[in-house]
């Protein structure tokens, strides 16, 4: 089995016009895939820099040096409805170090004319604003070592607006690039940095807003004998992910940053908008929204994962019923264009290479209802005067799934889980427990008042599926036309 290095791979020099916060799983099986076919196919002519997001060194950027940037990216999933696979040798990174160690190296980056694009993955609590000392060569936070940068960037070339970065942020918070850029502002305003170089972070810099998507379960450590058998090389960086991939980038300056990252013309599925608020939107509520009122209706019928939800027939029928009947309506967008999309993230349910625990998508449901299932039972009580049934299904669902006789533990906000085991506990029939629950004040919104007969409809669920099983009541419901009239 080979070495898997320089001595062994051919690479094309490239301008490092790209510098990377980041090392892990996602970034590499993502946007580094997506440079690497650009390179290839013509639209992009450049390498990456990756640098530890603390600056410090860690066993992530050791394996990569180690590898001389080198590793494949293996995918699996479905396309056409039939399963796929493919593998990529990445080669588009050209340093991968820690700043900590070497300053000077980080430095020569931050200062090249040849810089265009920052890219990063801080996790969602990277983005966030922390007193921190600027003016240091390692602040501490991430604005603040973005702050730090773009200064020295700022005074290193006299403030010329040709020196400016393209910020794309892949955190996985609302709002993320303009939420760095506000960060940074308000570090350069609290460090007294000269307004000048606020008015050039504005003017000469591009903080876009992004939505990414693809699921990386990472090394394979289960199988990775066979895969480096399989690929020939000792590659101890390989990252496996799933087929399916989008990036949607948006904000102010993004048909500048199309024309100078025109991965999309690469073939790639990557959309440039002026705002990805409809876009999110859309993908919440769909994929979202689906896994999240999928999961106690599933793990009530004895699935563990995705793929089992979607191989019970009745699960299957229920989830594509709710999104094709109660979910594509309330978007205002060309159904059959919003039809296409949604099918493709539904095809996604049904990889059988992704393990994607059902478990592990119910930490926290009560939060993710309400953000991703309740604006579409809104939507259709205040647009058509009609409950979202299948929705409203799947929130007694996970009221019943959340009893304290359910024999599942959930990982939710302890104080929410203490307010509905009081409610269970206080007796009464299903109405008054759910008006109880929703009631309490662990919801932002006020669902009955929002939409009248929330309660009642739910708590008719509700009992069902307490006295007779889900099985049952999901039976019942499918069989039910009148829960899919339009």
């Amino acid at each position: 089995m080979r070495v898997l290095d320089y001595t062994a791979v051919d690479r094309t020099e490239r301008p490092v016009r790209v510098l990377q916060f980041g090392e892990g799983n996602f970034l590499r099986a993502f946007v580094d895939w997506m440079v690497d076919i650009a390179n290839e196919r013509g639209v992009l002519d450049t390498s990456v820099a990756v640098v530890s997001p603390r600056f410090k060194n860690n066993a992530g950027i050791c394996a990569l040096k180690a590898q001389d940037g080198l590793y494949h990216v293996c995918l699996e999933g479905i396309e056409g409805g039939r399963p796929s696979k493919s593998s990529r040798l990445i080669t588009c990174i050209a340093d991968a170090f820690s700043p900590a160690e070497d300053f000077k190296r980080y430095e020569s980056y931050i200062l090249s004319p040849e810089l265009r694009f920052v890219v990063s993955n801080t996790t969602e609590a990277g983005i966030r604003y922390e007193q921190d000392d600027v003016r240091s060569e390692t602040p501490v936070t991430f604005p603040g070592k973005v702050t730090s940068m773009l200064y020295r960037r700022f005074r290193y070339f006299d403030g010329s607006p040709e020196r400016g970065l393209i910020f794309l942020c892949c955190e996985l918070i609302e709002d993320n690039g303009s939420t760095l850029r506000e960060y940074v502002i308000r570090h350069a305003e609290n460090a007294g940095l000269e307004p000048e170089f606020i008015r050039w972070v504005k003017d000469a810099c591009i903080f876009c807003d992004t939505l990414v998507d693809r699921i990386v379960p990472g090394f394979p450590h289960d199988t990775i004998d066979d895969v480096k058998e399989e690929l020939g090389y000792d590659d101890n960086m390989v990252v496996k992910g799933e087929l399916y991939h989008i990036w949607a980038i948006g904000g102010e300056g993004y048909e500048r940053v199309r024309e100078e990252w025109p991965l999309d013309k690469a073939g790639l599925n990557v959309l440039f908008m002026p705002s990805i608020k409809s876009f999110r939107d859309k993908k919440v509520r769909i994929l979202n929204g689906s896994h999240t009122g999928m999961v106690p209706v599933a793990l009530q019928l004895g699935c563990d994962t995705v793929l089992d939800a979607f191989s019970n027939e009745d699960v299957n029928r229920f989830v594509n019923g709710m999104v094709d009947r109660e979910v594509i309506p309330m978007i205002d967008e060309d159904p059959s264009e919003v039809k296409r999309f949604a099918d493709g993230i539904l095809e996604r349910f049904y990889n059988p290479y992704i393990r994607h625990f059902l478990k592990s998508i119910a930490l926290n449901s009560l939060s993710k209802w309400e953000a991703r299932n309740f604006p579409t039972v809104a939507d259709w009580w205040s647009r058509r005067g009609l409950h979202a049934e299948a929705e409203l299904f799947t929130f007694a669902s996970l009221m019943a799934l959340y009893a304290p006789d359910s024999g599942f533990e959930p990982e939710d906000n302890a104080e929410h889980l203490a307010i509905i085991r009081d409610a269970w506990s206080a007796g009464g029939d299903y109405r008054d427990i759910v008006r109880r629950i929703v009631g309490s004040g662990i919801f932002v919104n006020d669902f009955e008042t929002s939409v009248p007969g929330f309660s009642d409809k739910v708590a008719g669920y509700l009992s069902v599926i307490k006295a007779d099983g889900m099985a049952v009541e999901l039976k019942n419901f499918l069989t039910d036309e009148a829960h899919y009239k339009d």
